[in-house]
């Protein structure tokens, strides 16, 4: 892949270029190679893939606000667009040499969903239209892989799209155009909150979280209208959800994680004025959402059940298996609890086993000492 292009379509010198070549990790799929950054280097964006003579940004990293009130016109001079931010995996489209391939945020083609969104939508027309671009979005439902999570009106996995960027430069067709054109083209898009001014957003862009935290919803995205800044939100029900799954494996997630979630709790009660016993009902939710699932998985591990993230999956059998295989590429250990055949192919609940909490609880049953 020796392709003196690559740094030019980068935006960098062939120096720097050479300097970081080497950490791209080298990868497979279906017989083509390619390459992604696992991490941010010199202004690219994890998950930068290099395949064949293309290259595909990753998405960028988008800032959060703990106060919506000082943080939006903080960070917003004029109007801005506000989208739900569901609840899923970050997947990015694009059609190289007559190929749909689905890359993770991680820049790693996944077989499954490449499938699912070549299955679901007929992408060709909008590639033929718009060559060169990608479609930005997530991917969400009950029976997904990476981050379950139900929403109404999808009963497995669906792609839902919050951006269109050119995959070489990374800049983003504006929201209103996007919406537009991909209505056109049948591509479903996550729900729209219309465009607020920062006065305007004092006051509506806490009905519209406190709408999606009643729901169960995750929260919110905030763009300027041609997406050169963005800014995001989190609902309480969203940050409790996390701590419940952290604390379900509490020696897998590191104190980062938690600690990030209890500060969003805390800066949203003083936000929204909670009174003292709103706030009390807040870290009585928040306490069960630490507390039940470690207790639930101390007794799985003492009971001898299987500790790890359940995953539900539907497809047809050659991409079911070829997602299986995937993962244990990368070396995940799955157990198969149901493999069934259905309509659509393959039914399959597996569990991806998270080997540092069993061993770790296991031993603390044993009897061992911490050491604090």
């Amino acid at each position: 892949m020796d392709d003196p292009a690559y740094h030019r379509k980068l935006g960098l010198s062939k120096a720097t270029f050479e300097r970081i070549e080497d950490e791209f990790s080298k990868r497979y799929y279906d017989g083509t190679a390619y390459r992604s950054l696992p991490d941010y280097r010199k202004n690219l964006e994890k998950g930068t893939v290099l395949i064949a003579d293309t290259v595909v940004r990753g998405f960028p990293k988008i800032p959060r606000t703990l106060v919506l009130e000082e943080g939006i016109p903080r960070y917003f001079g004029g109007e801005f667009a506000v989208e739900e931010k569901m609840n899923g995996y970050n997947v990015r489209v694009t059609r190289i040499g007559g190929e749909i391939y689905a890359f993770t945020r991680g820049g790693i083609v996944c077989p499954y969903t490449t499938w699912k969104v070549e299955a679901d939508l007929d992408l060709d027309p909008f590639f033929d239209e718009y060559p060169g671009t990608m479609l930005c979005g997530e991917m969400v439902g009950p029976e997904n892989p990476y981050t379950p999570h139900d929403y109404e009106g999808i009963d497995s996995l669906a792609f839902r799209a919050f951006d269109v960027r050119d995959r070489e430069t990374g800049d983003s067709l504006p929201v209103s155009d996007r919406r537009a054109i991909l209505d056109e083209f049948d591509v479903p898009q996550v729900p729209f909150f219309g465009l607020l001014t920062p006065s305007e957003a004092v006051d509506e862009v806490p009905r519209i979280v406190d709408d999606l935290d009643e729901a169960g919803r995750e929260g919110i995205v905030m763009k300027t209208p041609h997406v050169t800044q963005q800014l995001k939100y989190t609902t309480s029900s969203a940050n409790r959800g996390n701590l419940e799954f952290a604390f379900s494996l509490p020696f897998d997630y590191g104190q980062d994680f938690m600690f990030r979630r209890l500060i969003r709790e805390a800066f949203q009660s003083v936000e929204w004025n909670e009174s003292p016993d709103r706030a009390r009902e807040r870290a009585h939710a928040l306490g069960e959402a630490i507390l039940l699932p470690m207790v639930d998985t101390i007794e799985n591990v003492r009971d001898g059940k299987t500790i790890g993230e359940p995953h539900t999956v539907r497809g047809e059998a050659e991409a079911i298996e070829a997602l299986l295989e995937h993962f244990r590429d990368q070396g995940l250990q799955l157990e198969i609890e149901t493999d069934e055949s259905v309509e659509a192919g393959r039914l399959v609940r597996f569990v991806k086993k998270t080997q540092a909490t069993k061993d770790k609880t296991d031993a603390y049953l044993d009897g061992m000492i911490v050491q604090e």
